[in-house]
């Protein structure tokens, strides 16, 4: 990780108050890298739900764009998945992904 995005992240830690807020900032990530690869990105959304333990972000997307957020092989969402987590991780968290068609 570069050491300007660690140092804009410990930045972003410090103005963060409480949980809700880390989970929101992960999935913005989140949404930022599907938007990306999805052909339809109005329809992309997501849900936060927030555990005691853990965050699950469950991102919904267009029926033909499910395939392009697996990936072949399912490499694309577990790279979502390794950035969502090492995000998590560094904010003293946890989250899982589920993508919904």
């Amino acid at each position: 990780m570069s050491d300007q995005l660690t140092e804009r992240i410990d930045d972003e830690m410090t103005d963060l108050e409480g949980e809700e807020m880390i989970s929101d900032r992960i999935a913005d990530l989140v949404e930022y890298l599907v938007v990306n690869i999805v052909d339809d990105a109005d329809a992309v959304s997501l849900e936060v739900i927030d555990g005691e333990a853990s965050s699950t972000i469950e991102v919904s997307v267009a029926t033909d764009d499910v395939a392009k957020v697996i990936g072949r092989h399912g490499r694309t969402i577990k790279a979502i998945r390794t950035l969502a987590r090492a995000l998590a991780a560094r904010l003293g968290t946890s989250v899982e992904v589920e993508v919904l068609g």
